[in-house]
C-alpha cells in the first residue's frame, strides 16, 4: 500500500536540492531516525544527481509506502538518458565515468534497504529505492 508520491523535475542543480528537501521532509513524516534519514537523503542525493549528469534529466517520484507491518518511503528515479552500457561494472565501488570516486551506484545501494535498476541502452534508467522505519 504507498500514498500518492510527488513528482519533481529533475533538470537542474535546484531540482536535486529540492529533490534532497523533499525526501527529508517525508522522511521526518515518516518517523526514519535521524541516521536513515541521513542515509536516504544521501542516497536520493547521489541518484538525483546522476538522473542529472548522466541521464541529461528527468524525474523523481517521492511516496510513503506501507507493507502491514512497516512504513517507509520508495523513491523512483528515472531519466530517458543513454542507459548503462555494463550494469555489474557500474556497480563495482570505485567504478566511475565521471571523475569521482566510483560510490554513487554502489553506495547508494548500501544505503537503502530496497534497491531496483532497470537500464537499456539508448532508452534511459529507471531505479527504484525503498528506505524502510526500523
Amino acid at each position: 500500500m504507498s500514498e500518492p508520491g510527488q513528482r519533481l523535475e529533475v533538470a537542474s542543480d535546484q531540482d536535486v536540492v529540492r529533490v534532497r528537501q523533499l525526501v527529508r521532509t517525508v522522511a521526518v513524516a515518516v518517523k526514519l531516525s535521524l541516521v536513515d534519514q541521513t542515509k536516504l537523503v544521501t542516497a536520493a542525493s547521489e541518484l538525483a544527481r546522476n538522473t542529472l549528469v548522466y541521464g541529461g534529466g528527468g524525474w523523481a517520484e517521492v511516496e510513503t509506502v506501507d507493507n502491514g507491518r512497516r512504513k517507509g518511503i520508495r523513491i523512483v528515479f528515472a531519466d530517458e538518458g543513454p542507459g548503462i552500457a555494463d550494469l555489474d561494472l557500474a556497480l563495482t565501488d570505485g567504478y566511475t565515468t565521471g571523475g569521482g570516486l566510483g560510490l554513487g551506484l554502489s553506495g547508494a545501494r548500501r544505503l537503502v534497504d530496497e534497491f531496483d535498476i532497470v537500464t537499456e541502452a539508448g532508452q534511459g534508467t529507471t531505479i527504484t529505492i525503498t528506505k524502510w522505519c526500523r
